[in-house]
Parts: C-alpha cells; structure tokens; sequence
C-alpha cells in the first residue's frame, strides 16, 4: 500500500460539510470518522463560535481543536474552552461601534462564550440574529467593547459587502481582518438581503489552522487537505497542498481551488475522503 499524499484535512462547515438543511449526510459522518481512525488530522474551520461547533464536533467523534470565529480562536473540545484568542483592541472596537452608529448598521458583539446585540430594527435584523446562541440584546450603549474576538455588523443597503469590508479597514486605520458577505449565502436565510461584514482582529483568517497543524502537530501546509465554499474560506484553500471548491462554492472560489467537487446536499464529501485516504 503506498503512503498517503496528506496527513490533515481541514473543513469548512456551513455549506461544505453541512448541507443546506442543516444536517451533515450519513456517509460523510462514516468517512470522517474512518479517515480520522486512519491517523489523519481532521480539523474543523469555521466562522461560527464555538457554541456553534461543540455538537457537531461531538457527532463526527472529534476530539482535536477547531478553528472558530474565522480565525481569530481555538475552541478545545475536551478542555471545553478556548486554548488561543486573539482579540480586537478595545480602542478598535470603539472605533467599530462609532461606525456603525454613523451608518445605521447593526452591531453584534462576540467574545469567548457571550454575544451582545443591539436592538433588532426590523424583521430582517430579528431573524439575523435569532439562529446566534448565547446572545444577549442590550441598548446600544451598553454593547461591550473589551476582549472581542469579532464584531458583525448588518446592513441591508443594496452595495458590495466587500466595498464596506474595505471602506472599515480604511476608516478603522488600524490592523484588522474583515469578511464580507451576503447573508442569503447561508442556508437559514436565503431570503434574507442582509450584507454583513465580520471584523476580527488581525489574522491569518482560516490559514490560521495551517499554523495550527504545523505548530502543535508538525503537519506542514503541503500536506493537508482544505475544502470550504465561500470566500473567508480562502486563506486555508490557497494555502494548502490541496485545495477543494465544493459545487456550490462561488466563482472565487472555485476558480482559486485545485479541484472543485460536488454540492454540499450530495456524498462529494465522502467520495473525496473515500478516494484520498
């Protein structure tokens, strides 16, 4: 038997390894955790928190470390806590929230086990923020502004969410990281015509699980698998050894990946683990 290519995969969940019902398909479960009894590295990469990776970390019997809030922490299941934050500076964050007062955005609030919200407006910010878990609505001036490891902020503007991205980093003058994206690109809000830009403290974005892989498990980026569908997935698409679109991924990222597979509501997934490993 030849030796295998790589060593670690790494996966995205929301329209990679969740399909767009919300569920992760029978066959991909088995494969990943076939893969992962094989020896190989199987790490999750999400935006999400990490109240939002636990039961899935626990469904696929993952015990390792996830990335979560696109890179900014690492959430260890088994210490059932977050073992690295990287964290906005307060003067950052008060910065974030005086421009979203300036523009009639809406700011959410995240640290290690909290989200603080702004009161809702209409219906489209109530269901924004109605799928967030451990989310508590204060008056604005009451948001926090310390130990952050993100701020969202919504908008329903017609525009480039990308165009704003840019448009914070410029007026924030300070290091940031910041995704953008329309809200319909997830499952639970395909009506929804919320943009929405995520500003966390300057990182890696998701490449910060490749540092993670080398640094605690001596797994360089040539080595490892990277599959996701959206664009914050990116820095861990372009930087791995091989780097998977699923079907349902956008133009940008299909095009920058070294193969593009099938859509996250179908065995791709498994099909891909099954044939590399």
């Amino acid at each position: 038997m030849s030796e295998r290519a790589y060593d670690a995969v790494l996966l995205d969940l929301d329209g990679t390894l969740v399909s767009d019902a919300g569920e992760i398909r029978p066959r991909v479960i088995q494969q990943v955790r076939r893969v992962s009894s094989l020896g190989v590295r199987v790490m999750i990469a999400t935006g999400r928190s990490e109240a939002g990776v636990r039961s899935i970390l626990s469904q696929l019997g993952l015990e390792g470390p996830a990335i979560v809030y696109n890179g900014a922490g690492l959430w260890c299941p088994s210490a059932g806590r977050l073992i690295e934050e990287q964290v906005l500076a307060d003067p950052t964050a008060v910065a974030i929230l005086g421009f979203a007062r300036s523009r009639g955005l809406l700011p959410v609030m995240m640290r290690g086990g909290e989200k603080f919200a702004a009161p809702p407006r209409d219906r489209w910010e109530e269901k924004a923020i109605a799928f967030m878990e451990d989310l508590t609505v204060v008056p604005f001036d009451d948001l926090p502004t310390e130990r952050l490891l993100r701020v969202s902020l919504f908008w329903s503007d017609p525009g480039d969410p990308n165009e704003l991205a840019d448009e914070i980093e410029t007026v924030l003058d300070r290091p940031v990281y910041a995704t953008a994206f329309p809200l319909n690109i997830l499952a639970h809000h395909r009506d929804s015509p919320l943009l929405v830009v995520d500003v966390q403290p300057p990182c890696r974005g998701k490449g910060e699980a490749l540092r993670v892989l080398a640094q605690r498990y001596g797994i360089p980026p040539e080595r490892v698998v990277a599959v996701g569908d959206a664009s914050n997935d990116l820095p861990m698409i372009t930087a791995a050894g091989l780097g998977v679109a699923m079907g349902n991924a956008t133009a940008l990222v299909r095009d920058a990946a070294d193969r593009v597979i099938g859509a996250n509501g179908t065995d791709a997934l498994a099909d891909l683990l099954k044939e590399l490993f």
